[in-house]
């Protein structure tokens, strides 16, 4: 093989592979504005309600292969939420989250203050069932601060509410 076509064949070759290793190494991204409008529903429907969602909380990451996880802040005035929930969350994966295993589907999720931590308290969308909890512990390191906030496994696998955060697992 003369050196001119081991150079045309090899090095596109071995620019694909590079390719394919950074796009394995990082699959989830942050979503686009346009995909969280089209995941989260303007109103959520919680037990026999719908409830309207706050479109500047939205947030949410996506896959190579489009499956995502996304949520925003619920417009709970109004509701009997009495602090029960409070943030809409639709996932394309199952996920775990403390002690609540959450398969594809819409949940919600909503929090009170144990000492200086939160404790979120997850449970199905449709039918109100509780699933699991976790607690949420103050994060300082992050410096933009949101209602609500989806980090990429490639990040730290976060989920923030505020200062507060825990982690989530993607299960297989």
């Amino acid at each position: 093989m003369t050196r001119r076509r081991f150079v045309a064949f090899f090095v596109p070759l071995a620019a694909l592979f590079l390719t394919l290793n950074i796009a394995a190494a990082q699959p989830w991204r942050i979503a686009t504005q346009q995909e969280l409008n089209s995941w989260i529903p303007a109103r959520a429907p919680i037990v026999k309600e719908q409830i309207e969602t706050e479109s500047r909380t939205e947030t949410g990451i996506v896959d190579s292969a489009g499956k995502y996880i996304a949520g925003a802040v619920l417009i709970t005035s109004g509701y009997s939420a009495n602090g029960k929930y409070s943030i809409f969350l639709v996932t394309q994966v199952p996920l775990k989250i403390g002690t609540a295993s959450l398969e594809p589907g819409q949940y919600m999720f909503g929090w009170h203050r144990v000492n200086d931590n939160l404790e979120v308290l997850f449970y199905e969308a449709t039918s109100g069932r509780f699933l699991g909890k976790v607690n949420a512990i103050r994060d300082d390191t992050h410096r933009k601060i949101e209602s609500f906030q989806i980090l990429p496994p490639s990040d730290h696998s976060l989920m923030l509410i505020g200062r507060f955060g825990f982690h989530y697992e993607l299960e297989k």
